[in-house]
């Protein structure tokens, strides 16, 4: 075992982050991870007293950055609808190029672990959907704001996480992958629906 200031936090969240997105919270034990990382599992809670912590610091390196990207769409002067396309395209290729990310938020609605949910919710996911909420508020003040929201969001995700059964159904095509193709198709589809409501 390597000692432990061999290891930083960065590079045990860089191990993590992968293994909890392929197995799950459930799945990954500290003494499993200390392996792969190389260290004792002594060392691995020196820099994390307990598994909840360690997930927590891996959700939020591996949505810090992506967050950032979106806040700043989020809170720019454009219009509501250039920005509503610009936090719809940033987002489906943040999603495209990092499938650990994706991944991660699926499996964590899949296990539904009700404490682990309301900490992401306030920890790692809050501003970020404060921001999109205020969006759709600009964007329409006579929808429920929450719901837009959560619906632009789902539209996007659900693109991405049935990428893996898309090629094998009817009509399919390459350029239904494309995450500009999806950004433009849901883009389009949510402007329309609030024009026609």
């Amino acid at each position: 075992m390597k000692p432990l200031h061999a290891k930083s936090k960065e590079e045990i969240l860089a191990i993590a982050i992968p293994l909890f997105a392929r197995s799950g919270y459930s799945g990954v034990s500290m003494r499993m991870l200390a392996k792969k990382v190389g260290v004792s599992a002594a060392a691995l809670y020196h820099h994390f007293p307990d598994k909840q912590t360690l997930y927590l610091a891996a959700m939020v390196q591996v949505f810090v950055d992506k967050a950032a990207t979106l806040e700043t769409i989020l809170s720019s002067s454009e219009t509501p609808e250039k920005r509503l396309a610009q936090f719809i395209s940033s987002l489906c290729e943040l999603i495209h190029q990092d499938n650990d990310f994706s991944m991660l938020i699926q499996r964590e609605m899949m296990d539904g672990d009700e404490a682990r949910l309301q900490l992401l919710a306030t920890e790692v996911y809050q501003d970020l959907f404060q921001g999109v909420t205020g969006l759709c508020r600009e964007l329409d003040p006579q929808h429920a704001p929450y719901l837009l929201a959560i619906s632009i969001i789902g539209l996007v995700m659900y693109h991405f996480q049935t990428a893996v059964i898309r090629p094998y159904l009817l009509y399919s095509e390459e350029l239904h992958s494309d995450p500009q193709v999806i950004a433009k198709h849901v883009t389009q589809l949510v402007l329309q629906g609030l024009k026609t409501s």
